[in-house]
């Protein structure tokens, strides 16, 4: 029988899990596909993912690929899996693709997105940040600036990550206000590649320039500087959301 390649667009509330990479005891994104895509095809089947996210980052558009004989059309694949998934993950298509698609390293750019909220809310408490108090948005917006372009982010990289190299094409940056739900802050960052807690970095560094801890002139420095130090905290995961991966030959929707 043929193998085919499908591409998996994924959406799940991260909350409870370990991140997505399988991790020996923990209860991981790549590890509930793989068991329910096994236990469909009724052979082990390896799910790889556009990019790994953590313990807690959600997912609206998370991409995956894999292998497989089974021979069920894309919805009824995408419906079988979903039947198998937990409620907390969920397929949003599957689609058939060339044998030399890959999920990865064939990504032109990714989009996150960070959602600050600014009063209690139990719905929310596990999908954004809870600020407390008053935010300068428009030196949060000034403090945007620097990010543009290819720009080296070693001051916005967690400790203890140790990629190839610290250079990022930031495609687009923004901070937009919603007054729903209490009034949010969306910061939305579209890139090549993300350091590990990069934007949670830049999130942490933005709301202490927001609070006037930080000079929004300072951002350039704090770059150059190539210092996880000389930035702001890293936030939280649970505000944090894979938003978007983009391809080659996709419409921009």
């Amino acid at each position: 029988m043929s193998v085919r390649k499908v591409k998996l667009t994924i959406e799940y509330d991260g909350a409870d899990f370990s991140g997505w990479q399988v991790q020996p005891g923990e209860r991981t994104v790549q590890g509930d596909l793989e068991a329910a895509f096994s236990g469909l095809a009724g052979v082990d089947v390896r799910v790889h993912g556009a990019g790994r996210t953590d313990a807690g980052v959600h997912a609206m558009g998370q991409v995956a690929h894999a292998e497989t004989d089974l021979i069920l059309p894309g919805e009824e694949l995408k419906g079988a899996l979903n039947a198998r998934l937990n409620e907390d993950v969920f397929i949003v298509s599957a689609q058939d693709v060339g044998a030399d698609f890959n999920a990865r390293f064939d990504a032109l750019s990714r989009s996150y997105v960070y959602l600050m909220g600014f009063r209690e809310s139990p719905l929310w408490r596990r999908r954004r940040l809870l600020v407390r108090g008053a935010l300068d948005r428009e030196a949060m917006e000034a403090a945007l600036k620097p990010f543009d372009g290819e720009i080296d982010c070693s001051s916005f990289c967690l400790t203890g990550s140790e990629p190839k190299h610290h250079r990022c094409r930031i495609d687009g940056i923004s901070l937009e206000w919603l007054s729903a739900h209490g009034g949010m802050l969306v910061l939305r960052i579209e890139a090549d590649r993300f350091l590990r807690g990069m934007v949670r970095s830049i999130a942490g560094t933005l709301i202490e320039v927001g609070r006037g801890r930080i000079s929004p002139d300072s951002i350039s420095e704090i770059l150059d500087a190539h210092d996880r130090g000389r930035a702001g905290p890293t936030v939280p995961p649970w505000g944090l959301y894979l938003e978007r991966i983009k391809y080659k030959g996709e419409v921009k929707t």
